[in-house]
């Protein structure tokens, strides 16, 4: 057992010798060497990055300041580019948001001129109306002139209050007087009264 132990130790003693012996020197004599270099003002990290970016295998594992710069570069550009696509984003809703307002009032405005062209129809069909009822009271009040002021009063207390003023009013003062005066007084109260109040309108 004894013999067992001692040949294992034998077994690890080179191990532990080639450490030692070899590889903890080497990393001193490294760790001394760049100090002094780097008091002398030697960049050794530099160098060594230089040189190692050289190297096949290390060259993939070392980045120098160029790489560092164009990577900061492209990531730079990059987030530009993320920033531009949310903002043509942005204005490309705040376009179809305006579409959508513009499409809004364009209805709008076509609603209101439907409006406004039945409103005008609906306006020149009164005014005709009123034209060819004003027509036709001028045609009216034409004959009462001429007619004898009792027959002319006896006409028009049959007809409605309403149609009297609007003839009484279309007439010349004399001939709207002398009727009347042909009139019944109570009816010839009343028709003044309107053809008042109609004045005042």
């Amino acid at each position: 057992m004894v013999e067992e132990n001692y040949n294992k130790k034998k077994k690890m003693n080179p191990i532990l010798w080639f450490l030692f012996a070899i590889v903890i020197p080497i990393i001193i004599v490294l760790v001394l060497v760049i100090t002094i270099l780097n008091i002398a003002g030697i960049d050794v990290v530099n160098w060594a990055k230089e040189k190692g970016n050289n190297v096949p295998v290390l060259s993939n594992v070392i980045t120098t300041e160029e790489e560092e710069a164009k990577e900061n570069e492209k990531s730079n550009y990059v987030q530009n580019m993320e920033s531009k696509e949310e903002e043509i984003e942005q204005l490309n809703q705040t376009i179809s948001d305006l579409e959508a307002t513009v499409n809004d009032l364009e209805q709008e405005i076509t609603r209101l001129e439907a409006n406004a062209s039945d409103e005008a129809l609906e306006q020149e069909e009164i005014e005709m109306e009123n034209e060819s009822t004003d027509q036709a009271i001028s045609m009216v009040a034409k004959s009462y002139e001429e007619m004898d002021s009792e027959q002319a009063a006896l006409i028009l207390e049959s007809l409605e209050a309403d149609s009297t003023v609007a003839i009484l009013q279309s007439v010349n003062e004399e001939v709207r007087g002398a009727i009347l005066e042909a009139m019944n007084p109570e009816t010839a109260a009343e028709l003044t009264q309107l053809l008042m109040e109609n004045g005042k309108e």
